[in-house]
């Protein structure tokens, strides 16, 4: 399709054509051969004494990036997102976050269940955004009767939706006011700061920790870093210990990092825009409904009629396709190993499903 042109190809990893095209999740990216050489050829020590130089090297550039004093490595966003909340909560005390969150609704409750850390969850709306009036209202007062609140978390991207800034920032003020420490879940952040065209330190400025990953849109194949003051990433240093995290040539790893913050934000950008042209080829389908006001970054949401899921996802799958199962909306991410031909071919295999149901 002629629409695709000019956007660039996939990711050149070594892999042929005959691969399955993944859109369930930007967590499907392999590594480029770039990434791999860089990760064969980084300089290695023992993280567990901070004597590794790459992840060193990784933890300052993020930290830089994000203007932020110190950062630090781990496995998983998950665990970043864990210990960041267990280094600003202590038991009995409660964190704030919306209901739409991906630690509320996706990270098996950690934080209450590992650390006595309550969660009480704000509504928000279709794009994510917290109600700031039900978040003010959830702040507890000094009574013994109520959990002691401690944290506000927020999130950017949600669902592929760009946080309004300045609704984000007026959360942190009310927080900030409150004596409270705002946490922000930047698992997606660089879609969000591509999206905007503003440095990624502009979206974090008024977080006092902040996490990001390194295994979606960027496309290493593990790694998050939370990022804040040095006193902070301490204490978060002793709790990824006592979480299982604390790797010990974790360079190689690092180095995909590195490659990844060096090399792969700014062609988010490709994926944004293969993904609003996917959407809008979707929706020009009489059996399908697109909800275009979302496709923000590299996400869409497609809702078929639903005696059509199972079917659709089958079709797809034979065909070389794989998406999500959720409903009534089935997500789609697009990455950097989805091409525009990739996508292209997809949207034809969608309408000749649906000349057929």
């Amino acid at each position: 399709m002629s629409q695709y042109a000019g956007m660039k190809q996939a990711n050149n990893s070594a892999q042929d054509r005959s691969r399955m095209v993944d859109f369930r999740s930007d967590t499907a990216t392999l590594p480029s051969d770039a990434m791999k050489q860089a990760a064969i050829s980084s300089p290695l020590g023992d993280d567990v004494f901070a004597e590794d130089p790459t992840v060193n090297a990784l933890e300052e550039k993020t930290a830089m990036l994000l203007g932020k004093p110190a950062a630090l490595f781990f496995p998983t966003g998950t665990q970043s997102n864990l210990a960041g909340i267990l280094s600003h909560c202590q038991r009995g005390e409660e964190v704030l976050l919306g209901d739409q969150y991906h630690i509320f609704r996706d990270e098996a409750r950690g934080a209450s269940v590992l650390g006595g850390v309550a969660m009480e969850a704000i509504p928000t709306d279709i794009s994510g955004c917290m109600d700031i009036d039900c978040l003010t209202a959830a702040i507890k007062p000094d009574d013994p009767h109520c959990a002691v609140t401690r944290l506000v978390s927020l999130e950017n991207t949600v669902s592929g939706c760009v946080q309004d800034q300045q609704v984000l920032d007026a959360i942190a003020e009310v927080a900030h006011q409150a004596n409270l420490v705002v946490h922000l879940d930047g698992a997606r952040l660089f879609n969000a700061a591509v999206a905007q065209h503003c440095p990624v330190s502009n979206l974090v400025s008024n977080a006092d920790s902040v996490s990001i990953c390194l295994s979606k849109g960027l496309g290493a194949p593990a790694g998050s870093l939370l990022a804040g003051p040095a006193d902070f990433i301490g204490t978060a240093r002793r709790n990824r210990k006592m979480l299982g995290g604390g790797m010990r040539q974790a360079g190689l790893l690092a180095a995909c990092g590195l490659y990844a913050l060096e090399n792969n934000i700014d062609r988010l950008a490709d994926d944004h825009a293969i993904a609003k042209q996917m959407a809008v080829e979707l929706a020009a389908i009489d059996q399908l409904e697109v909800d275009l006001q979302r496709v923000q970054t590299n996400m869409l949401f497609i809702r078929p009629r639903s005696d059509n899921h199972d079917q659709l996802r089958e079709f797809l799958s034979n065909n070389g396709v794989l998406i999500g199962g959720q409903s009534s909306f089935i997500r789609l991410v697009v990455h950097m190993d989805i091409s525009a031909s990739d996508a292209a071919n997809t949207v034809e295999l969608f309408q000749r499903f649906f000349q057929k149901n």
